[in-house]
């Protein structure tokens, strides 16, 4: 049985090595080599603990079997709005490894992030997805939709990137995965 839940310090090696691992299959060959390459678990570890501490949304999909070791199997962050033009909150990370895609997963993550920021007082959300991630069609089938257009730079390269929208929220919080 998968469970989505609040992420706590114990969940952190987990998440950063997903971090990892999804960035490096998801991103083979839009973010440069060396970039994916030097991704360090150890550096995101510290910089999820931090979110954790300063009560960022940070939400977990863990295998609740109890003959097996839990194991983050995927993981969400939402927060408010960093940039309040385009939605009130802000899903900052949505990552399912591989063998854990296409099974609801991330649908419920959102969901979950969503759930957080409504209860922020959000009553619209957002998220940036690099315009050649294969799970642009997610956000959309979600009903995310397109607000802006923008890029990222990236170890001297721009990435284009899309903002997908939820507004109001409840269109995010009532979506089928």
């Amino acid at each position: 049985m998968i469970e989505i839940r609040r992420a706590h310090a114990g969940d952190l090696p987990g998440i950063a090595a997903a971090h990892v691992a999804t960035w490096r299959s998801t991103y083979a060959g839009v973010l440069p080599d060396e970039f994916l390459a030097r991704l360090s678990a150890p550096q995101l570890l510290r910089q999820y603990d931090y979110a954790i501490r300063m009560g960022v949304g940070v939400f977990v999909a863990v295998d609740a079997n109890p003959l097996t070791e839990p194991g983050v199997l995927g993981f969400a962050t939402a927060r408010r709005s960093r940039n309040p033009s385009l939605a009130e909150g802000e899903v900052e990370t949505l990552y399912v490894l591989d063998d854990w895609q296409n099974q609801g997963l991330g649908g419920r993550l959102l969901r979950a992030a969503g759930k957080h920021l409504a209860g922020q007082g959000c009553r619209s959300a957002y998220a940036w997805v690099l315009r050649e991630n294969p799970a642009v069609y997610f956000y959309r089938r979600l009903g995310g939709k397109c607000v802006a257009n923008g890029t990222v730079f990236i170890r001297g390269k721009d990435i284009p990137q899309t903002a997908y929208a939820w507004d109001p929220i409840e269109t995010l919080l009532d979506v089928d995965a």
